[in-house]
């Protein structure tokens, strides 16, 4: 391809996925051609960026390339951009100044970040310093070097752009650094400089050198302080005294947002293509598109907020926006700088009619959608048959999978279904490398696979559909979930099972036996120390979170068993109660429903998504508990829209396709009428008839629907808690749905009890009451997790901040710009006039409704019908709309003095945004200038902290663990998790009910774990996982395996995650299966060293005495009894390995004697 200046070249036939190929043609052709060793290639956004990284790291590895991200901020924003993205980009900009490129490179943007002017390259070529050890530094200097780079001071530093002063030694974290760096001096010479980490603040390995560079875009210091005061001054006029931007930065301190008047910083701006002359671009297809909106957003969020200059009454600071062409590239500057660049613009499409176009010839490839929905085809024999025609047809055959994961498993697929000559390979060098007729398999993330003249790539999806697209977990149990989400982190209270209260203080690796161990350390009463190894991490629960009431218990004291004999006393009487409801339900049958099997296929083609993994697993479990002659009793736990509705829906078909009736019960008339709609459209054509019964209904509509449920004709009815009357009778009520069950109050659960003995019932929430949680937990009722969002949800970008109307106003307008519109949520009925009258002056070209539970059904209903059809901008209300209510185009939340709210109604509130493709936002105002309470303050910051998608399940563990579980079975409040702690209460309950479900009414064992000694290494090396809360979670998930192929199943996810496992690891491993067997054969000690083992039983029992008699006699004086009830086994175990394989051997023994004694009891 001919690069002169200027040119223009379209580059056409590029589907997604061969873009990178060709930019990595594009860099390297013009490397070899002599001109600029770089090129810069515009992405649409920041996802296309990544996309197109990672491809490239594939089709091209040698090629070097330079991530230049875009701020994550919208123009004039207020808040400063992410760190971690400035420091990427500060990086970038070092390398493009610094750097002598000897080879070709790309640097790949975003559209975003092109637009926007950047500090010169005299800013950061100055700026730049290289450090090594035995340089003269002073101290001072470095220091007044770091405050004019933009770090901060702390005390520890744990953030990128902070630096702390301890004597003789500086710590700093440096842009683009992955662990913080430590400068020892002796006088004025470095001495040495070394990472440490930052979560113990331990010195890791030594550093050779390291260039210092700034931590943000804006310049400090004395000379950028006056340049700003002057520039201010000359844009804005004499009047300072109300800006606290000026005031902030004249007095050297730092303000929020600052980095938007980077224009007064520094003498001028530059742009990317002043860091990268003569460079070619290339651009991604639609990226003028996108072009021209983001010059569309700059200049309405500079008049918004020129405009807003009146808006000081609210008591927001004032904001000054400066100019936006000297901030970012207008339309005639973007023109100017592109002219003397030679351009390529890359389309999927074939354009003949363009002049100097350069055919790539790709195409989509093929996707065996149509073999997948085909019963008969099998999708995997087609792929077979396609590869080996692209082979015939002399072209090299690709499979890209996700994860090295999901390529073991397409890899055994296919071959099983005989696919001969395979090969994994890194790269497309090494697919070029391979024998013709030989088939590579790659990992790459790419949507859909392409097609060229000379190779083919198939994309995983293309074979296995939608469903794979997200990096799968294993299905994990619901309690896993929580064991990952409720981490132990240093100074947490901590409950032993034997011990009682203590305080954890942390990992320490303890010599036993001449290995090194990891232990927990715990702190008791009186200054006692605790050391408990890992593997038995099980003994040890969380005790909860309101701890300050909490008293330390003291090692060897008897005030912890009486505390926890009194409670398990208790706990037997409640799951007594517990056993008996769901006892009474085994008994009672319910009618047996299966599903006629082409009917529901079809009805199912009607659902117009791919199912997520979960959501298909909790389908199949319904279908499975509708069939099972048992009344059903089922909690499917979803985050909000993702799509619980969907379950609910193909229960209902099974139900009324068997001849009975559904009885779907919601606790709002809005979700009623909602859910009625969806019903309806989803039934249509099918010999069902569905009705409503709400306030929303008429009085005579109402009867009718009455009458036909009592004769049978109605078969499905959605409705609200009118349904629970007593007045309302069923001729044939075959299942029960109940939808967002936490608005249910204690009244109608027992009149829904009443209603279920013999029907199946389907519970439906986003953040369950906790009550409900930890029944399902404790195995009383069935429990189905949707953690996994449908495919392309973003997570919802949450603000918390103090109120400010230009941000409001600004949210508020750039949700009306983008098509949509907001949901803005107040506590109390008395703020709804505040806040109307606030939107009235601020956006009056937007128009609002009002909604409260206080308006007549048909207001209301008026209200919603409209605000749902985009009649309204903004729907002003109280917190009604949390429950359930679908409005796909409203993606901006706000809500009114937040700290007012529960934290599961915030998240319900925040999960009614971002049901669709775009980008939401909610902002959680507080009132400014005033303390939040300490309740408040944790449940905005757990929010923050759980801005992942799914998050609904651990949150409903965070309120079960600030509120406490309440008691299972009614009113009776439980003050007994006090006593024990949270955790511990949680798994004496589920032993009590497990004890009593398997008919045991003696005393539930207490909970005890074997003490395995083999004086071998058995530990998570940090040098593995360096991540101490990781590594802890990883101990706790361990603790609770103990069958081979569980075991297996995680060291799989161990090589994924952080790659070959090291040899104590290993052991580790195999530790936890000798513990599983050793628990199943009743030994609570093993001893073992060179010549042999000692052996204690638990409790001096073993079940099959004879068995073991006869074990003894055979082994011929091998293994012997001691008097004191110890086994003694003699064997020569010199080495680790054959010692642990001995005492393996030996414990699979045990452990199939005892199993024997059981089958035959």
């Amino acid at each position: 391809m001919s690069k002169e200046h200027g040119a223009r070249t379209l580059v056409s036939g590029v589907p997604e996925g061969l873009d990178a190929r060709v930019v990595a043609d594009l860099a390297l052709a013009a490397g070899r051609e002599g001109g600029s060793k770089l090129h810069i290639h515009v992405a649409r956004d920041d996802r296309r960026m990544d996309q197109l990284e990672a491809g490239l790291a594939f089709f091209a590895p040698q090629l070097k390339v330079i991530s230049f991200p875009a701020w994550d901020t919208v123009p004039y924003d207020r808040v400063s951009p992410n760190a971690e993205l400035v420091a990427k980009r500060i990086t970038a900009l070092g390398r493009l100044v610094i750097g002598s490129l000897k080879e070709p490179a790309v640097i790949v943007t975003t559209v975003n970040a092109v637009l926007q002017r950047l500090p010169p390259r005299a800013f950061v070529r100055g700026a730049f310093k290289p450090i090594a050890p035995g340089q003269r530094l002073d101290m001072g200097e470095l220091q007044r070097r770091l405050e004019q780079y933009g770090f901060r001071r702390s005390s520890t530093v744990m953030e990128p752009g902070e630096y702390a002063v301890r004597g003789g030694i500086l710590d700093l974290f440096p842009p683009g650094r992955i662990n913080p760096i430590r400068l020892d001096f002796f006088g004025d010479t470095l001495e040495t400089i070394k990472a440490f980490d930052a979560q113990t603040q331990r010195s890791m390995r030594p550093v050779q050198k390291f260039a210092l560079m700034p931590v943000s875009e804006v310049a400090f210091g004395e000379s950028a302080t006056a340049l700003f005061r002057t520039r201010y001054v000359e844009l804005f006029g004499g009047a300072t005294g109300d800006d606290p931007l000026y005031e902030a930065v004249s007095s050297g301190r730092r303000y929020q947002g600052q980095e938007h008047w980077l224009p007064l910083f520094h003498p001028a701006l530059e742009t990317l293509f002043d860091y990268a002359p003569n460079a070619g671009v290339s651009f991604d297809h639609m990226a003028d598109e996108a072009i021209e909106q983001r010059f569309q957003q700059i200049q309405e969020h500079y008049e918004a907020r020129v405009d807003s200059l009146e808006g000081q009454r609210f008591g927001a600071p004032p904001y000054k926006p400066v100019p936006p062409d000297r901030m970012f590239l207008d339309g005639k500057a973007w023109g100017h700088a592109l002219k003397s660049c030679a351009i390529a613009r890359l389309t999927p499409f074939d354009d003949p009619s363009a002049s100097s176009v350069y055919a790539m010839q790709g195409r989509q490839g093929r996707t065996f959608a149509a073999e997948r929905a085909d019963p008969d085809a099998n999708v995997f024999d087609a792929v077979v048959r396609h590869i080996a025609s692209q082979h015939a047809n002399q072209r090299r055959v690709i499979l890209a999978a996700w994860t090295t994961g999901a390529r073991e498993r397409l890899l055994s697929l296919l071959q099983d279904h005989g696919l001969k000559d395979t090969a994994k390979v890194e790269s497309f060098t090494d697919v070029l490398a391979l024998k013709p007729g030989v088939t590579a398999f790659a990992v790459l993330g790419l949507e859909q696979g392409f097609e060229t003249p000379d190779f083919v790539i198939i994309a995983e999806q293309d074979i296995l559909g939608d469903r794979l697209v997200r990096q799968r977990r294993r299905q994990r149990k619901a309690a896993d979930v929580l064991t990952e989400a409720t981490s132990l982190s240093i100074g947490d209270l901590v409950v032993h099972a034997d011990h009682g209260i203590g305080r954890f203080a942390g990992l320490q690796i303890i010599t036993a036996l001449g290995a090194p161990h990891d232990c927990l350390e715990l702190h008791y009463a009186g200054g006692d120390k605790l050391f408990l190894p890992v593997e038995n991490i099980e003994l040890l629960t969380r005790y909860g979170a309101d701890e300050t009431d909490a008293q330390l218990d003291r090692l060897g004291g008897v005030a912890w068993q009486t505390r926890k004999a009194r409670l398990k006393k208790r706990l037997r009487e409640i799951a007594n109660e517990l056993i008996k409801i769901a006892a009474l339900r085994q008994l009672r049958e319910a009618p047996v429903l299966q599903a006629p099997a082409g009917a529901l296929e079809e009805f199912v083609a009607r659902f117009p998504y791919e199912e997520t993994e979960d959501q298909a697993a909790s389908i199949d479990a319904v279908i499975e508990d509708l069939a099972s002659g048992k009344p059903m009793d089922r909690l499917v736990c979803g985050d909000v829209g993702f799509g619980k509705t969907e379950v609910a829906l193909r229960a209902a078909f099974v139900a009324a396709m068997n001849g009975l009736q559904v009885a779907v019960v919601v606790p709002t008339t809005l979700l009623a009428r909602q859910h009625f709609r969806t019903f309806t459209e989803r039934f249509k054509g099918l010999p069902v008839r569905v009705a409503q019964a709400s306030r929303m209904v008429s009085a005579k509509d109402l009867a009718e629907v009455k009458a036909g449920l009592k004769l049978g004709s109605v078969d499905i009815v959605v409705g609200t808690h009118a349904l629970l009357g007593k007045q309302i009778e069923f001729a044939r009520l075959g299942l029960l749905i109940i939808d967002e069950e936490q608005h249910f109050g204690v009244g109608h659960k027992e009149r829904l009890k009443k209603m279920r003995e013999d029907v199946h019932v389907l519970t439906l929430s986003a953040t369950p009451i906790p009550r409900t949680l930890q029944l399902a937990l404790t195995g009383v009722r069935e429990l189905s997790l949707i953690t996994t969002p449908p495919v392309d949800r973003l997570a919802v970008r949450t603000f918390i901040s103090p109120f400010d109307p230009v941000i409001l106003k600004e949210a508020l307008r750039r949700e009306r710009f983008r098509g949509g519109q907001t949901f803005y949520v107040v506590p109390r009925i008395s703020d709804l006039d505040d806040v109307a009258e606030f939107l009235r002056e601020t956006v009056p070209d937007l128009t609002f409704a009002r909604a409260t539970g206080q308006m007549t059904p048909t207001e209301l209903e008026d209200v919603m019908t409209a605000f749902y059809e985009g009649r309204y901008d903004v729907l002003l209300s109280t917190a009604i709309v949390e429950s359930g209510l679908d409005v796909p185009n409203a993606n901006t939340l706000i809500v009114h003095r937040a700290d007012m709210f529960g934290l599961a109604q915030l998240y319900q509130l925040r999960g009614r945004v971002g049901r669709s493709k775009t980008r939401a936002y909610a902002y959680f105002t507080t009132p400014p200038g005033q303390k939040l309470t300490e309740g408040a303050e944790k449940r905005l910051k757990v929010l923050q902290s759980l801005d992942t998608l799914g998050a609904g399940f651990s949150l409903a563990s965070h309120d079960l663990d600030i509120r406490g579980a309440g008691n299972l079975l009614g009113e009776e409040q439980s003050g007994h998790i006090r006593e024990v702690g949270f955790e511990l209460y949680q798994s004496m309950l589920e032993e009590a009910v497990a004890a009593m479900k398997g008919g045991d009414l003696e005393e539930a064992a207490d909970k005890w774990s074997p003490e395995i000694q083999l004086g071998m290494s058995i530990l998570i090396p940090e040098t593995y996982v360096t991540d101490l809360q990781l590594r802890l979670g990883l101990y706790r998930r361990l603790a609770a395996l103990e069958k081979r192929a569980d075991i297996d199943a995680f060291a799989a996810e161990l090589v994924d995650r952080f790659g070959e496992m090291p040899e104590e690891v290993r052991h580790l491993l195999d530790v936890m299966e000798v513990k599983g067997l050793c628990r199943n054969a009743g030994i609570s000690k093993i001893d073992a060293g060179g010549k042999g083992a000692v052996i204690t039983l638990y409790r001096n029992t073993f079940a099959n005495p004879e068995g073991l008699i006869q074990l003894v006699q055979a082994s011929r004086g091998a293994l012997k009894v001691m008097p004191d009830q110890r086994l003694v086994q003699r064997a020569t175990w010199d080495l680790p390995e054959a010692r642990l394989k001995g005492v393996r051997a030996l414990v699979q023994q045990f452990a199939d004697l005892a199993m024997k004694s059981k089958k035959a009891a």
